[in-house]
Order: C-alpha cells, then sequence, then structure tokens
C-alpha cells in the first residue's frame, strides 16, 4: 500500500512540474506529416459524423467504453450524457410545460444541448487519438493542438500511456471538460442573462434537473445531486462523486453497465421507468389534471407521465464553431486529481421520487413561474 501511494504522488509530482512548465511558456505549432494529415480528417469526420444530437453522442460513449474499458470516463460520460437527454425531454414533458413559457423551453434546451455538443466535439477526438494510438503503437497525443484540445489532457494522456492510471485519467477529463464549459457555456454572457441566473430557482430547489441518476436491477438508482450548478468548483467535485458512485462498487458498476447495454438511450424518462413514464401522452384532452404519484408508485387508476423521445421532442440542432482558446492556465488546477478517500453513498432515490411529487403538486396548482 505504501508503494502505491508512494507511486501516485510520484506521478503527480511529475504532471505539476509539466503544467507549471507549460503555464510559463507559448505552446508551439508542429507541422503535419501526409499520413498524420489523412489521419487528422479521419478524426473530424468521425466525430462530426457521431456528434448529431444527444441521442447519438450518448451511444458513442457506451460504444467507446465497451471496446475500451480502461477509459472510465467514457462511460460516466454516457450516464451523464442520458441524463442531458432526459432533461431536454423533460422540456417537452408532461409537467414542464405548464410552468414555463416555450420560449424559455427553448432557451433552456439550447442551453443543454450546445453543451453536450461542446463536450463531445472535445473529448471524442482524444479518444480516437488514442484509439489510434493503440492501433500503431504510439502516442499521437501530440495532435491534440489541431482540435484545440487543451495542453491539460496532453499532459495527462501521456502520463496515462506510461502508466494506465485510470483515476488520473478520468478525474482529469472531469476537470478537462467543465473548465472547458465554464467560459464557454457557464459564463457565456447571454446565458447568464438568459438561462442560469432566469432559472437558478428551477434549478437549485425544486426540479429534477440537479439530479443525476444512474438506474440500474430492478427499478434502483444511485446517482448524485448538483448544487450550485454556476461553480465550477461544485461541478468537479460532482464529477468525481458520481466517477465514485459508478466505479468503487463493483457490483453496482456491473449492473450499471448491463442495463446501459440492455435499455438504449431514447431520451425518455421510460427507459428505466416504463411503469411511472411513458413515451406517448397517456392524458385526454379537456380533462383536469390529475395526481399521478403517491409514495413513488402510480396511483390507482392513474396514467403515467408522459416523457417523449429526443426524437419527438426536439430536431437536430446545427452548432457554430467551438470558441477557441485553451482554459489551461493555472497549474494548481492539478490539486483536484488527488484521490479522494471518502465513502460516497450513491443512493438517490427517495431524494428523487421526492423531487418528483414536488413537481407535480406545482404542475397541479397552474401557477404560472414568472421572473
Amino acid at each position: 500500500m505504501f508503494f502505491i501511494r508512494n507511486r501516485k504522488r510520484s506521478t503527480h509530482e511529475i504532471i505539476t512540474q509539466e503544467l507549471k512548465n507549460k503555464s510559463k511558456s507559448t505552446p508551439s505549432i508542429s507541422s503535419l506529416t501526409k499520413d498524420e494529415g489523412v489521419l487528422l480528417e479521419k478524426i473530424r469526420w468521425k466525430t462530426q459524423e457521431l456528434n448529431v444530437n444527444n441521442v447519438t453522442r450518448t451511444k458513442a460513449y457506451l460504444d467507446f467504453y465497451l471496446r475500451y474499458p480502461d477509459i472510465h470516463w467514457a462511460f460516466l460520460g454516457h450516464m451523464v450524457s442520458r441524463n442531458g437527454g432526459w432533461n431536454m425531454t423533460d422540456l417537452k414533458g408532461e409537467f414542464l410545460p405548464r410552468l414555463m413559457t416555450k420560449k424559455d423551453r427553448l432557451l433552456f434546451f439550447q442551453f443543454l444541448e450546445r453543451g453536450n455538443w461542446l463536450i463531445f466535439q472535445d473529448v471524442y477526438p482524444q479518444f480516437l487519438l488514442y484509439e489510434e494510438s493503440l492501433k500503431w503503437r504510439k502516442p499521437f497525443f501530440n495532435l491534440f493542438g489541431k482540435f484545440h484540445i487543451s495542453t491539460f489532457m496532453e499532459t495527462i494522456w501521456n502520463q496515462f500511456w506510461r502508466t494506465n492510471d485510470t483515476y488520473l485519467l478520468t478525474v482529469a477529463l472531469v476537470i478537462n471538460e467543465q473548465s472547458y464549459l465554464e467560459r464557454r457555456v457557464v459564463q457565456n454572457p447571454m446565458n447568464q442573462k438568459q438561462v442560469l441566473n432566469k432559472f437558478e430557482f428551477l434549478l437549485q430547489d425544486w426540479l429534477s434537473f440537479n439530479h443525476i441518476l444512474f438506474p440500474y436491477g430492478n427499478k434502483q438508482l444511485a446517482g448524485q445531486t448538483l448544487h450550485q450548478f454556476e461553480l465550477l468548483h461544485e461541478r468537479i467535485l460532482l464529477g468525481k462523486r458520481l466517477y465514485s458512485s459508478l466505479f468503487k462498487n463493483k457490483d453496482i458498476h456491473q449492473k450499471i453497465v448491463e442495463w446501459a447495454k440492455r435499455h438504449p438511450h431514447t431520451g425518455s424518462r421510460k427507459d428505466y421507468w416504463p411503469d411511472i413514464f411513458n413515451s406517448v401522452n397517456e392524458g385526454t384532452p379537456g380533462f383536469p389534471y390529475q395526481l399521478h404519484l403517491k409514495s413513488c408508485q402510480l396511483r390507482p387508476g392513474a396514467k403515467r407521465i408522459y416523457s417523449p423521445t429526443l426524437e419527438n421532442a426536439w430536431k437536430n440542432v446545427s452548432h457554430s464553431e467551438a470558441e477557441e482558446g485553451d482554459w489551461f492556465t493555472d497549474w494548481r488546477i492539478v490539486d483536484y486529481l488527488k484521490e479522494d478517500y471518502e465513502n460516497i453513498n450513491g443512493e438517490i432515490k427517495d431524494e428523487y421520487c421526492k423531487t418528483l411529487e414536488r413537481l407535480e403538486l406545482t404542475a397541479l396548482a397552474k401557477k404560472a413561474i414568472t421572473f
């Protein structure tokens, strides 16, 4: 045990020194060989092909993880992306159309979709370059700059190539993706005004957007709850807790993987609770709204809650190019790479059920939320 901890400490020191050096220097731009140029075009095409919508991205993450199970973030990304899809379709589901205007729901969808798109176009080329590195038996991480991937991740992937430290790589990717979103999405002035400030109450208090759910087994849910979404620090810590919830307990991890393999992502919450949610609207137009739930079960005679598929809820979005620029400026971000040994309780079912019931009661009251 002493040897393992000492080795990890040495790895941390190596990374820290490399990043200190990088934070003081200007990245060099190297020319490409013909083969490298062909490789980059192949990766750009493949990433664009799969970055169509939340469903295609989510499937791509799982497919990659099943091919390369050492890349833990691919499965973490898959499960978090599933939650992103559920949040998107909630905007067209049973409750939120009663509480939010059509314009506000569109704004919130665009916010979620942009973040989902940005993360994929940043992380998936990293995965494909790793895949090519395995095929050619030499690292291609020096090409990260051609995709505007942070120099932080070049250092981390080179270290992973030498040590196969899955924890290090996963947490580094959590840091990278949340830092990547910080300026482009969270601190974007338009999003600050039209989305985050406007929906802070919705996000933090009683909507389900702050629950990240990992279904498994017979209607079981693991996961975590996010508070203070607007804080980068909180999102990184959440990512570390989610990683622990997914991978620390091997039995639960395998059950979640098996669930994901058996249930292709559609965006509908019917994927994990078909006895409570349905992708077809069972409600009768013109009839008064009736409560569906009690203690996380349908009331006698109640219809299932409407939760549409992504395909039926939203059209595909054509995105503008990602904003350029490397987020990495301060080497002290490496402090997040230190492993946490706290015991993470991933039980979330009861909390989520209470949130659903609060949301339904608010929808029943039909008190439109104004800002």
